[in-house]
């Protein structure tokens, strides 16, 4: 019961916090001091207190984009195990459904950005569900290596089921796999070099880009369910990175939560060192994670 309420509380609480240490990190590469690390949270307070504006255009699907792709992110939330820990919702091919929760809260905004009618959110919709369709497949390259590795389709078993033990017989496949895995997690949350969350520049832009109309809670809502998602692929490449276990629960929760800080610190300095690539560069970046996983998992079967 203890584990289930910390698991709660770190998915609800600590994904606002990754995106403030990756800011200060890329601001002390800068020579800034930056925002404080709590600025994400602030600014969610401050958007859940704004009033809402709607454009004539929009249906009810501009307003139910937001809710459900937060609603579908939070589902996922449960299927993940946070370091050593067994996540709260756990059964047989649980992966697929993780993964294609994603897709669903994808689909929604793409379809919100559409409903607005609006030029500009339209061609980043069409950016980023063409950039999708190469990071998908990635993704599940990587957990079909699991599966294999851990003779089950279960996020939990796979997940834990990556020790030291197996890093020292499958390394080699792990390392390519962790590889694709961090570009997938760039890429889905339209971090440079794919993306700049930070752009203002419509047509440099794919994310922000299909949520210019969105305001007060429902912006609000995007950037909480943005948040949450870089933390649960966070997760996933975590358990697989950091393959041992303290022996103590609450140490063990603690190693999780510095491992994602240190994650955040990382982003922080890939962005901080490379610019943002050309769009016509993303497609073959996407195309190299996907052939190291793809690799990754010749290594396993062979």
């Amino acid at each position: 019961m203890t584990d289930m309420l910390l698991h709660v509380v770190l998915v609800l609480a600590m994904p606002p916090l990754l995106l403030g240490v990756i800011g200060k990190t890329k601001a002390a590469f800068a020579g800034r001091v930056g925002a404080p690390f709590l600025q994400p949270y602030y600014d969610l307070g401050r958007l859940m207190r704004k009033g809402v504006v709607f454009s004539d255009t929009t249906t009810w699907l501009f307003r139910a984009g937001p809710v459900i792709t937060l609603a579908a992110t939070l589902l996922a939330a449960f299927l993940v195990p946070l370091g050593r820990h067994a996540a709260p919702i756990s059964f047989e091919g649980d992966m697929i459904l993780f993964a294609y929760l994603f897709a669903l809260g994808r689909f929604f905004t793409t379809v919100a950005a559409l409903d607005t009618g609006s030029s500009f959110e339209g061609m980043g919709a069409a950016r980023e569900v063409t950039f999708s369709c190469l990071a998908e497949p990635t993704l599940f390259f990587a957990l079909i290596t699991l599966t294999r590795l851990s003779g089950t389709m279960s996020l939990t078993t796979m997940l834990r089921h990556v020790t030291l033990s197996v890093w020292f017989a499958t390394g080699a496949s792990l390392l390519l796999l962790l590889a694709g895995l961090f570009v997938v997690l760039l890429a889905e949350n339209c971090r440079i070099p794919f993306d700049d969350p930070n752009t203002h520049l419509e047509l440099t832009m794919i994310h922000e880009v299909m949520v210019l109309d969105h305001s007060g809670p429902y912006f609000g809502c995007i950037l909480y369910g943005a948040a949450l998602k870089l933390y649960l692929l966070g997760a996933v490449f975590v358990n697989v990175a950091i393959p041992f276990a303290l022996g103590n629960s609450y140490l063990d929760w603690l190693l999780f939560a510095c491992s994602m800080l240190a994650l955040a610190v990382a982003i922080g300095v890939v962005e901080s060192v490379m610019a943002r690539l050309r769009l016509i560069r993303v497609p073959q970046l996407l195309v190299a994670a996907l052939i190291l996983t793809a690799f990754s998992l010749v290594l396993v079967v062979r």
